[in-house]
């Protein structure tokens, strides 16, 4: 049967993303001075200003400011011409520490709250990844790198990109539409831009992949020169389908970024996808979900779900037997595992949270282990 799936992405510079690499770039500061600091930090963007509010329990000495000042240049808000600047910017800073009776149980690694995750993986591409976020990441990452090396220097930092894919019941058949826009400097035109960002942005990455019947919007609307903050308002947790697998699979509802690896929402939810991909991998089946299900004071997962959509070379059931008898999955484990106390994941609060091998959820160091099934 034929269907469409759509997924989009956006770059470093979309304001929503600003504000989770602010909150990650937060919690990094804490990690590199004191990796036992707990950290829930969100972040508000609006016309020149920054507000940064969050929770934090750490021995850590930081200049907090400097850390959001520094993390918004980076991005290249640096001048009035974009309309962001990180070092004239307001900055405001608001914190508390940690909740005691929620910090009591948390020192003790048991779970700070109730939660489901869920993780997933496909073998249809490298990156276990569906093709549509798959790409859409890409191109993304295209329109940054075009900026960044000056192929395209009237390109500015916020981008998004979107891709829909025709499926034939589960098989991938063609690139249906491609969805790119950029913002961009006074100095051109939109012609010229419309044209660039064809041969430099989407042709490297899908040239191969397309038909003379795809769908390009490039800048559907227009100018794209005025940025977001300057007349509007934007948070941290906002691109939380971005940050997983696209438009398609089921998400528990939590973000991740500004969250140390204490709260099992951000820690659990890579450990599901390192379990999903491993299956994969070890081609037991050909795609599979997890729901992990945990809840406060407990330890353990209260469930453990696996759905192979029909996929599964043996019965579920062993799977999940695999699970629960080599993978502990308490807090505890899960950060050990993973290696989580590091100062890692600001780099995790662009294109994607999954799919990038620097991560080490994204290791296949269990292939074997699922791999005996067979």
């Amino acid at each position: 049967m034929k269907h469409f799936i759509t997924s989009e992405s956006v770059t470093e510079g979309h304001p929503d993303k600003m504000c989770d690499q602010i909150s990650d770039s937060v919690l990094d500061a804490c990690l590199a001075q004191d990796p036992n600091s707990r950290v829930a930090c969100e972040s508000l963007l609006t016309t020149w200003k920054a507000i940064v509010s969050w929770e934090i329990t750490t021995t850590a000495n930081v200049d907090f400011e400097k850390v959001i000042r520094d993390t918004i240049v980076h991005i290249w808000y640096d001048s009035e011409e974009k309309f962001f600047d990180g070092e004239k910017c307001d900055v405001q800073i608001l914190l508390h520490k940690q909740s005691p009776d929620i910090a009591m149980w948390v020192d003790t690694w048991w779970a700070g709250d109730q939660w489901i995750m869920y993780g997933y993986a496909t073998n249809e591409t490298d990156s276990y990844l569906p093709i549509t976020i798959d790409l859409a990441h890409k191109l993304a990452r295209q329109l940054a790198k075009v900026r960044k090396d000056w192929t395209l220097d009237y390109i500015w930092p916020d981008g998004k990109t979107q891709v829909t894919v025709e499926y034939d019941g589960n098989k991938f058949v063609r690139i249906d539409t491609i969805v790119v826009s950029s913002q961009h400097s006074d100095k051109v035109t939109q012609e010229k831009l419309r044209e660039d960002i064809k041969e430099f942005v989407i042709n490297p990455i899908v040239g191969s992949m397309v038909d003379e019947n795809t769908k390009y919007f490039i800048n559907p609307t227009g100018n794209f020169h005025i940025w977001w903050p300057a007349g509007d308002t934007w948070l941290t947790w906002r691109k939380i389908i971005v940050d997983t697998y696209g438009w398609i699979w089921r998400h528990g509802g939590w973000a991740f970024s500004g969250k140390d690896p204490s709260k099992v929402d951000r820690s659990a939810a890579y450990i599901a996808r390192y379990l999903a991909k491993n299956i994969v991998a070890s081609e037991v089946c050909d795609r599979c979900e997890i729901q992990l299900w945990y809840a406060i004071w407990v330890v353990q997962p209260l469930s453990i779900y696996l759905d192979c959509f029909w996929t599964e070379k043996v019965d579920i059931e062993r799977i999940v037997d695999v699970i629960k008898k080599n993978f502990d999955l308490s807090p505890k484990w899960i950060i050990e595992k993973l290696d989580l106390k590091r100062p890692i994941f600001q780099a995790t609060a662009a294109y994607g949270h999954f799919g990038r091998d620097e991560f080490s959820w994204e290791s296949l160091d269990s292939v074997e282990v699922f791999k005996n099934l067979l």
